[in-house]
């Protein structure tokens, strides 16, 4: 790359289309001023409660009760850590972690990494083109095989959400996101848990750690829940506020930004512990421990809580979590592709690509294994995720740790020790899977 584009690069803006277009509130007024700074953090927390997820929150309650909301809340907790640390390298830099690493690392390696992280995309992708599908099967009674096809055209949604500006993507987001809360609310109030049992699961297991199927639901309700797109996302659309370039507005902005992720993942948490928790009290306390799949899951849940509302919420919520994920994977996708290897293209064009990418395998689990297959795809690409995961994590806890980096907003130490412990915890439970794997 010669000087003159290197530094065209280094000053390109992530993206740029909506780049500093939101407005920050100038008043004293603590709660008008986060108001201003609030939406990225729901755009993030979409990421934690798609269909992958819900796929692996059932199966892990069925198949094992509330013994892994432990397993949530660890996730959960590494979530916001991670995200505060995203947060703090965009508003910090002016670059987002796709850019940093195509700054920082040599073609080879910033090229492996790209094309990890449009493995992570095509992986979220095709959770939700099965999840919608499915959202579209359960509600409408269109077949799994339209519904695939269905979802490509989103990206009709996305432009003209895109074209009217990201505040109006965000209030979408948070929209759909407070009827997938009340949904589940109405259902937690018609399973009524055992809250004795519900507490005594959120407190860690060794068996976790020993039994090799729990081991693998685990890894999959972490790679559902720390994902690695949205690692690149967050980075980028904190950077849509219109902030000052002075150390004290940046300040005010990380800390603002990291109030609003973490308020917005708490929300996250308490949907995901919903899902497992229904799980475990209508399917797992039924002896139903082989549940695994959506279709069967919606079925089955009428005559277990004695409502047929209860099925429609469930149906409504995994529709709006389908809808809302696929926003911010087409943000992902382009945010990587920009940042990684600085190649523009249309946005339909991005996001026709990945989803042409997901719909592929999809469509083939569909046509040839039907509804199971189609479950244990979604539970798979979520270990994908979490195999995916380190390779984001990383760099970015190097990044926020490097003092020429980041200066005066250079991660403290505690953060940066916590977050790196994260990252080792990360690998040797992947490691510990693929053990599993190749020994049985």
């Amino acid at each position: 790359m010669t000087p003159t584009a290197l530094h065209t690069y280094q000053n390109s803006k992530s993206l740029p289309e909506s780049h500093g277009t939101v407005r920050v509130s100038s008043s004293k007024n603590f709660f008008r001023k986060l108001f201003s700074f609030m939406g990225p953090g729901y755009l993030v927390a979409v990421g934690y409660m798609d269909p992958g997820n819900w796929a692996t929150a059932l199966t892990g309650g069925a198949q094992f009760g509330y013994t892994l909301l432990s397993i949530c809340l660890i996730s959960n907790i590494m979530a916001m850590l991670l995200q505060s640390q995203c947060a703090r390298l965009g508003v910090a830099t002016g670059r987002d972690l796709a850019q940093m690493c195509r700054d920082s690392y040599s073609k080879p390696v910033a090229f492996i990494l790209w094309v990890l992280a449009e493995l992570a995309i095509c992986a979220t992708d095709i959770a939700e083109v099965i999840g919608t599908a499915i959202g579209l099967f359960l509600l409408f009674h269109i077949p799994l095989e339209w519904g695939v096809l269905i979802t490509g055209l989103d990206v009709f949604l996305v432009l003209a959400l895109q074209r009217i500006g990201f505040r109006w993507i965000e209030a979408f987001i948070i929209s759909l996101l407070m009827v997938i809360f009340g949904c589940f609310a109405v259902q937690m109030f018609l399973a009524q848990p055992d809250i004795g049992e519900v507490a005594k699961g959120f407190i860690p297991t060794t068996e976790i750690i020993t039994n090799p199927a729990m081991l693998y639901i685990a890894l999959g309700i972490i790679g559902a829940t720390v994902m690695p797109h949205n690692l690149y996302l967050h980075s980028s659309i904190v950077q849509t506020r219109a902030i000052e370039s002075t150390s004290l507005a940046k300040k005010s902005a990380i800390r603002f930004a990291t109030i609003d992720s973490t308020l917005a993942l708490g929300i996250a948490l308490i949907i995901n512990t919903s899902i497992l928790i229904l799980s475990a009290s209508t399917f797992h306390m039924s002896g139903l421990t082989d549940i695994a799949d959506l279709t069967e899951a919606h079925k089955m849940i009428t005559p277990l809580l004695g409502t047929s509302i209860a099925a429609t919420l469930f149906a409504v919520a995994l529709l709006c979590c389908g809808l809302s994920s696929t926003v911010t994977a087409t943000l992902a996708g382009q945010i990587i592709m920009e940042g990684f290897i600085n190649i523009r293209i249309a946005p339909w064009a991005r996001r026709m690509i990945t989803r042409g990418l997901a719909l592929i395998p999809a469509m083939f689990v569909t046509v040839l294994y039907g509804q199971e297959g189609v479950g244990k795809l979604l539970i798979m690409s979520q270990v994908v995720l979490s195999l995916q995961l380190p390779f984001a994590v990383v760099p970015l806890v190097m990044f926020t740790a490097n003092k020429r980096k980041m200066g005066e907003f250079v991660a403290p130490i505690w953060l940066t020790i916590i977050t790196s412990i994260i990252a080792f915890i990360l690998i040797a439970l992947n490691i510990k899977m693929i053990w599993d794997v190749i020994s049985v």
